[in-house]
């Protein structure tokens, strides 16, 4: 397993893009136009690969806000997807950032709950998928 931080450069994009495509918008039927939201270019994302294969991906903005974690079917239930969110709070840390939070679809709450996030707020939908908002202190 490989794990690096990486930009939306041309030299990273294919490979997020490719993940995110799997997951999203083919698996989840998410419009393009919703996934890609112009935010990509803002943001430090992560990418991992197992054996020389893009298995997952995500993303954090500068305020700490993470999403697009993305663990291509084949490779789920081995905690990749946490390998990933990790890494996202890992860096939030080495930035500075007091918390981190994210709109996690609402069947994976439990998943983040695990990693330290805590819900707040009420549900909402995204994409036409019902989300909550979830939260995690660093300091």
């Amino acid at each position: 397993m490989h794990i690096q931080l990486v930009s939306f450069d041309n030299e990273h994009q294919p490979a997020i893009r490719a993940v995110r495509n799997t997951v999203f918008i083919e698996e989840q039927r998410i419009d393009p136009g919703l996934e890609y939201d112009g935010l990509d270019d803002a943001a430090i994302h992560v990418l991992l690969s197992i054996d020389g294969q893009w298995a997952g991906t995500g993303r954090m903005l500068k305020d700490g806000h993470i999403g697009r974690i993305a663990v291509r079917k084949e490779f789920r239930g081995l905690g990749l997807g946490a390998r990933v969110v990790q890494a996202l709070v890992d860096e939030a840390g080495r930035q500075g950032l007091k918390r981190v939070y994210l709109g996690a679809q609402k069947y994976a709450t439990g998943f983040y709950q695990k990693l330290g996030f805590t819900p707040y707020g009420d549900e909402f939908l995204d994409a036409g998928i019902v989300h909550i908002s979830m939260e995690k202190n660093l300091i």
